[in-house]
């Protein structure tokens, strides 16, 4: 029987980007130095103690300066929404000016007119993994101190006020929940590693929630018809075995990849959360007008990363993964076949249930903000001739995902939208490196820095801009 289309006629088809991955331009018009400007390697990797030559992210792929063709692309490409984050250090570059940063207000602006001249939504990272001015972090240790939250509300006051006509939906931060794991790079935490004990990390996390919800307030005050969220990474921990001893650690497992949205959502900790903190130890500082404020100010919707599923055991053999911030854990499932170069395992089915888990659970709308498929890829000649990569790896993937996210729209979840990892080619997070490459949008730039930046229009753009322009209608149509 052939499948329904279930896409509603407002989904936003889209893709996602973030500001020091792509923009470049580190120093220019005012900017300050963010704690990407130290971070020239793999997220989990040895910070520089100062900027220092040979960071990628530097110039990335110019897109700060290139911003007008690349808008263009994306019109052409036909993206109903682009998320994307803007860079702290642009608009306060050591976070701690009276007045912001005209230039870098700017440019902002004129990319939201374009994204809107072309049709495109804005969907706005209020900041990005990486992108807190590196002064706070050194002066302060970043979110692990409470001094960040006033720093950072200001910064959320400045923006939302500028842009409160241009943007509609907004998120709070990237990915918070990683902060357990890189608190360096979600929180700003500078002190010694050996020194992060779970009070400090539990401290962090709390004044980032915190901070998510004095967003929330601020800018429900400026607009109250705007929307709010705040991003994690998740995906569903499946029973390695039909033993209940591990479909009991999965459903602990699971429940505790909740607790941030939990948080967000519910507005207070979730009971589990405050038996752990008793049982370990763990103290942090906390008043009740900050509790009463989390009750207060909870999210309009829940936006996550979902890049993977993974499976977990009872016994002790599981072991959480120290080199990559999105890798759930190091036990593989042997029932799924595809994974990217980077062992990350495909699994699209996983989107379905991570959607009616959501669903289940919160009754909000939700948004996938990041999910694709990177791969090592070069240059190559299609029929006609054309530089181009057929990445017809990407088209399957992105396929079967979209498929599974428009069953779970046809169980009855509602999803806002999806905005796909990502756009276009640039530095990876989680390798430092241009050779993961995620993008519709193939850029000439390589792991050595060399490369002229041109961009190429991979197979999979002409298909992504096939399926939003018959919203979703050419997903069920045959794949080649």
């Amino acid at each position: 029987m052939k499948e329904k289309n279930h896409f509603p006629p407002n989904f936003l088809f889209g893709s996602a980007a973030a500001a020091y991955h792509f923009e470049g331009a580190w120093n220019q018009d005012g900017k300050g130095p963010a704690l990407a400007d130290i971070a020239p390697g793999a997220m989990l990797d040895d910070t520089t103690e100062k900027p220092k030559e040979g960071n990628l992210k530097y110039e990335a792929v110019d897109f700060y300066n290139k911003y007008k063709e690349d808008v263009k692309l994306f019109g052409e490409l036909g993206l109903k929404a682009f998320r994307t984050s803007i860079a702290w250090t642009r608009i306060y570059p050591k976070g701690i000016e009276e007045l912001p940063n005209e230039k870098g207000l700017q440019f902002y602006d004129d990319l939201f007119d374009r994204l809107l001249a072309e049709g495109i939504e804005p969907i706005v990272t209020i900041t990005h993994t990486l992108e807190m001015p590196l002064y706070l972090a050194e002066k302060y240790n970043g979110f692990a101190s409470k001094e960040v939250i006033k720093l950072y509300e200001k910064y959320v006051q400045t923006i939302v006020e500028r842009y409160q006509d241009k943007v509609k939906y907004w998120l709070t931060f990237n990915e918070v929940n990683t902060v357990m794991m890189n608190p360096f790079g979600a929180a700003g935490v500078t002190q010694p590693k050996e020194t992060i004990d779970d009070n400090v990390l539990f401290q962090s996390a709390h004044n980032m929630f915190v901070a998510n919800s004095k967003a929330i307030k601020i800018i429900k005050e400026i607009n109250p018809d705007l929307q709010v969220g705040c991003t994690t990474a998740i995906g569903p921990m499946y029973a390695y075995s039909s033993k209940p001893e591990d479909a009991l650690a999965a459903y602990f497992e699971n429940r505790n990849q909740m607790f941030y949205t939990d948080v967000h959502v519910f507005g207070e900790y979730p009971e589990y959360a405050k038996k752990m903190f008793k049982e370990k130890n763990i103290t942090f500082d906390y008043t009740d007008d900050e509790l009463k404020l989390l009750q207060e100010n909870t999210v309009d919707f829940i936006a996550y990363s979902y890049y993977m599923s993974g499976v977990t055991k009872y016994e002790k053999e599981k072991v959480k993964v120290k080199t990559d911030v999105n890798i759930l854990n190091r036990l593989k499932n042997p029932n799924i076949e595809l994974e990217t170069d980077w062992g990350w395992q495909v699994d699209p089915v996983g989107l379905r249930h991570m959607l009616n888990r959501m669903w289940d659970r919160y009754q909000l709308p939700q948004l996938i903000v990041e999910s694709g498929f990177a791969k090592k890829e070069e240059l190559e000649k299609d029929e006609d001739g054309n530089l181009t990569v057929i990445d017809d790896y990407r088209i399957e993937v992105l396929r079967d995902h979209l498929l599974e996210l428009n069953k779970a729209i046809g169980d009855g979840v509602e999803v806002i939208g999806y905005t796909n990892w990502a756009v276009m080619d640039f530095v990876s997070g989680s390798t430092g490196l241009m050779s993961k490459r995620w993008g519709f949008i193939f850029v000439d730039r390589y792991d050595d820095g060399s490369g002229t930046l041109k961009r190429y229009k991979k197979k999979s753009f002409d298909w992504y801009r096939k399926v939003i322009d018959s919203n979703g209608k050419f997903l069920f149509e045959d794949l080649i």
